[in-house]
């Protein structure tokens, strides 16, 4: 670098900003002290670079090195501790204070002359695709932001990485934090009294950040913007081409890498003035600081959970994201001291479930004390509404005594007379969810046609053991029973409920309880409340391979749609194939 830090920042005041200046007046827009200033004045005179307060065109000849060349928006993450407003739009483009968090960013980043803008989008990437047109900005898809961290992100744009701005979509600057120059690569900071959760940087006297820890007190955090300059673009981008193929890359951000090779890079800290840097982690800290967001934002959402409670936005709070399960989305929210959970249909869950046999399922489960969480159904588009259960422990299915409770539930469900007009079979649901593979393309995967035969022979010789229909809940296992602060057990999600053999259900709890061979048979004895027949273990034996091949094929299906069922897929099939002759052999034998 020719010129010296002090140099430059004299220089790039003076070539931004349009206006008179006396040297007072540069010390502050500098941050140097007044003394500085007059020796790097007379520094910068004699070696041509000023003609008093104007830069000449040797000094702007030996900014050059230092102007930004681009800046890179990440906009591709699902923003999951953000729901339910992530269900509906990615953060980056909900309306803070009346503007657009990212638009609002890249009219910064133009305003100071950056015009090479890249937004790199994943999760609802259509919805952002309009910024090309109204900003000129540069849209590039990554299509792993479901499966990797953002440094996958980097990755796809690490041709275009040199003099560099790295932003995030869904931060708001206060004021502007973009430079047309750069001396060197920085992490933005603010400094935060107490104690933090965030990432902490410690520095030496040059400000070279050195170490950075996740937690700590009094600390300089990572917020906002980062800045590569271009030796520093180079190595990363080498290093990202020898870890990024690593699995264990793929749940790294970028910072990680950075962090754990942090003696290999020169960047340094760069702290912005406290509460200038809003990055919002919750609806309830956005609403903190836009006090009008909740009654103002455009969501589905919202006016559903008015419409069914009879309340007024400004009275709904708390949320937060809970766990997912493998086709839909749900968060807890409050109104007043009512605590619910907000249920969001999956991405293509509507091709496979029958929303309005699903609300009549659960009206039914409410009037049998089987399920009293259930609040309200959406029969058109499945979102659902349910009371939230206060330190909820969920089944244990290896305990003999739960596994006794679950399975009299399952008889008491059985017999309780009822009838819907849904019903639910295992093979007939499992071609359904073939005919759905089958719009990918011919089904290759070795041993599927074999597999599925015997399946097939199985099932026919089941439906010959005369047992009829009964209303069952067909999605019956562990994850599905909550038992509340009194004990009191609810079975819940029934959107596979419909009638079908009372072996169905036992068929699911196996199979998604991962239950041994022993357990299975005393399963089989709790639910009979007796020691069964070699009949009846045989015919419930049988939905244990029918159910796990109709959940194998589901798993394919949903892997196909870009899904990721990891371990599943597996464990379903084996419960299928382990099983298949056995029962087979007891049927042909006999």
């Amino acid at each position: 670098m020719s010129l010296t830090k002090n140099e430059f920042q004299i220089l790039e005041v003076l070539s931004s900003v349009p206006e008179r200046f006396s040297q007072r007046k540069l010390a502050t827009a500098s941050g140097l002290s007044l003394g500085t200033v007059n020796a790097t004045l007379a520094q910068c005179t004699q070696k041509g670079l000023l003609d008093g307060y104007t830069v000449t065109d040797k000094g702007y000849e030996e900014l050059e090195p230092y102007t930004v060349d681009n800046a890179v928006i990440m906009a591709a993450g699902l923003s999951s501790r953000f729901a339910p407003i992530s269900y509906e739009k990615p953060k980056g483009l909900l309306r803070v204070r009346g503007e657009v968090l990212i638009e609002r960013q890249i009219e910064q980043l133009l305003e100071r002359g950056i015009s090479d803008i890249t937004v790199v989008v994943g999760y609802k990437k259509e919805y952002f695709f309009y910024l090309r047109s109204k900003y000129g900005v540069r849209i590039v898809v990554n299509p792993d932001y479901a499966t990797k961290n953002n440094v996958s992100t980097l990755w796809r744009v690490r041709h275009l990485l040199g003099n560099t701005y790295i932003c995030s979509s869904d931060i708001y600057y206060e004021e502007n934090p973009f430079k047309r120059h750069v001396y060197q690569a920085y992490y933005a900071s603010e400094h935060v009294d107490g104690p933090t959760n965030e990432w902490c940087m410690t520095t030496n006297k040059a400000g070279r950040i050195t170490k950075v820890v996740i937690g700590g007190s009094n600390a300089d955090i990572m917020l906002g913007e980062a800045y590569f300059d271009r030796t520093f673009s180079r190595d990363f981008v080498a290093l990202l081409k020898s870890e990024y193929t690593n699995p264990e890359t793929d749940s790294k951000l970028w910072e990680d890498l950075y962090v754990e090779h942090i003696k290999d890079f020169d960047m340094v800290i760069k702290l912005h003035p406290r509460g200038t840097i809003h990055e919002f982690d919750s609806l309830d800290e956005l609403r903190g600081f836009d006090p009008d967001f909740i009654q103002n934002v455009d969501s589905d959402i919202f006016n559903n959970i008015v419409s069914v409670l009879g309340c007024d936005r400004s009275q709904i709070h708390d949320f937060y994201p809970l766990v997912d399960s493998l086709t839909n989305l749900s968060c807890h929210f409050a109104v007043g001291d009512d605590e619910y959970v907000y249920r969001h249909p999956g991405v293509g869950t509507e091709k496979m479930i029958d929303r309005a046999g699903e609300e009549a399922a659960l009206r039914l489960a409410k009037e049998l004390g089987l399920d009293s969480t259930f609040v309200y159904e959406d029969q058109k588009k499945g979102w659902k509404i349910s009371s939230f259960v206060k330190n909820a422990r969920q089944l244990d299915p290896h305990d003999p005594v739960q596994l006794e409770r679950a399975m009299t539930m399952c008889r008491q469900l059985h017999e309780c007379g009822a009838t819907l007009e849904r019903k639910f079979d295992f093979w007939d649901e499992g071609l359904h969810y073939e005919d759905l593979l089958l719009e990918f393309g011919p089904i290759d995967v070795p041993g599927y046609y074999e597999l599925k035969e015997k399946v097939g022979r199985l099932r026919a010789y089941a439906a010959q053991d005369g047992y009829e229909p009964c209303i069952s809940h067909n999605d019956f296992f562990y994850l599905n029973f909550l038992l509340d602060e009194d004990d009191n057990l609810n079975l819940i999600d029934w959107e596979y409920a419909g009638m079908s053999d009372p072996a169905n259900d036992f068929g699911t709890f196996s199979v998604c309880c991962e239950l041994s061979e022993d357990e299975a048979n005393q399963a089989i004895d709790f639910y009979f409340g007796r020691p069964a027949t070699f009949e009846e273990r045989r015919h419930f034996w049988v939905f244990v391979v029918l159910a796990g091949w109709c959940w194998y094929v589901w798993s394919l299906e949903k892997e196909e749609e870009g899904d990721n069922i990891g371990e599943w897929l597996y464990i379903y099939y084996s419960y299928a194939v382990d099983y298949v002759d056995k029962i087979l052999s007891w049927y042909e034998q006999a």
